[in-house]
């Protein structure tokens, strides 16, 4: 009996450390190779939220091919055309640079100015009036040797001997091109892997059908319903994520740009739409879709209330976004818990920074999505739902 009980206890653990090498195994795998499945993640969402435009034109009796080459065609050149809208503005804002350093540097001398004047002023009420006529510094007196005492003195020659000269190695510059190569290869791996995401989403759009088959042949029986409807939650999790913070960003991006152009704020068509979608940022999104209004007005505003009027406003925004639309627009459909989130976020900025942080709520959805249609799993997805 005490056999059979120590066999199944070793069994146990031998599964226990099974699972958290696995667990670590995968862990080291995400981390490493985080260019490769950001890349992938980035295309299954973007393709995940196509997918209802490609089967619409597809009606149109095409081919699901041309279908998917027409909406990926047309989504590029929007993008092309934001790109080219977001240039002209980032342009005008590059040629009054010299103009805002020259704001900059005055601002920074008044405010030296003012630390100054208040240090004068605290001290002049803190020290005592008779202490303050004093002079700051005296004149040191010469110190005589005590009587019966030999004054020593110091030999001339120790006195007027040279100081020892540093001996510097300089070594050769290095060529250009290890500079060059050096800055092109930091930006090398995520160059490539972007390269590949249009050809990924459109594989992926065109392919779709023959993809679902082939996933759903890997399961049979019930397996098969299980796994369909995994897909689908996780389909739908992307694209009401995707779709809710970008409609959220552009309603907080509008009300923004129309506050900005009532109180003339320098480049508001590209302050207004950036705030909005800064905002949308996890944790981090309020300072972030401050920041931009606050530089822009350093251009033409001196008075400190305009600044705080600009920061209560797009604060007011921020919060009532995410206080009241949010939870409707997009916590209605994702079922997360704060808890979840703030681990996900944790967890997945660490592994993969701040692309981490964007997509740390929906992958966790997914994975929710997931387990909440599998049986032996259906415990840790409501561990993670609200």
């Amino acid at each position: 009996m005490s056999s059979l009980t120590s066999g199944v206890s070793a069994r146990k653990g031998s599964s226990v450390s099974t699972r958290v090498l696995a667990v670590a195994a995968t862990i080291a795998l995400l981390y490493f190779g985080r260019v490769f499945f950001i890349t992938i993640v980035i295309a299954g969402i973007i393709a995940f939220l196509l997918d209802p435009l490609v089967s619409l034109v597809a009606k149109l009796h095409l081919p699901r091919p041309l279908a998917s080459f027409v909406v990926c065609s047309v989504s590029l050149f929007a993008i092309y055309l934001l790109g080219v809208g977001i240039y002209t503005e980032f342009a005008g804002l590059v040629e009054d640079l010299p103009m805002y350093s020259d704001r900059i540097n005055k601002l920074a001398d008044d405010i030296g100015s003012r630390i100054d004047a208040a240090e004068t002023r605290t001290y002049q009420l803190i020290v005592p009036k008779r202490f303050q006529d004093q002079p700051a510094a005296t004149q040191a007196q010469p110190i005589t040797p005590a009587r019966g005492r030999r004054r020593t003195t110091t030999p001339a020659a120790v006195v007027a001997a040279p100081p020892i000269q540093e001996v510097r190695i300089h070594s050769d510059p290095k060529p250009l091109y290890s500079f060059v190569y050096g800055y092109v290869r930091s930006f090398y791996d995520i160059g490539l892997m972007a390269s590949f995401v249009p050809f990924l989403i459109y594989f992926m759009l065109s392919w779709r059908d023959h993809l679902k088959r082939s996933f759903l042949r890997l399961f049979t029986g019930e397996e098969q319903r299980v796994a369909w409807k995994s897909w689908e939650g996780v389909a739908a999790v992307a694209r009401v994520f995707v779709v809710g913070n970008f409609v959220l960003a552009l309603v907080v991006g509008f009300f923004t740009s129309v506050f900005l152009f009532a109180i003339r704020l320098p480049y508001w068509p590209l302050i207004g739409p950036l705030s909005g979608f800064l905002s949308m940022v996890p944790y981090v999104g309020l300072p972030l879709a401050i920041i931009p209004a606050l530089l822009a007005g350093l251009a033409v505003y001196d008075a400190p209330a305009i600044y705080l009027l600009m920061a209560a406003v797009i604060a007011f925004l921020h919060l009532i976004a995410m206080n009241l639309l949010y939870p409707k627009m997009v916590g209605a459909r994702v079922h997360l818990n704060p808890l979840a989130v703030t681990i996900a976020l944790m967890f997945w900025g660490t592994l993969w920074g701040a692309v981490g942080l964007i997509l740390a709520i929906p992958i966790t959805a997914g994975l929710k999505a997931v387990c909440d249609n599998l049986t032996n799993l259906e415990g840790y997805g409501k561990l993670l739902g609200d």
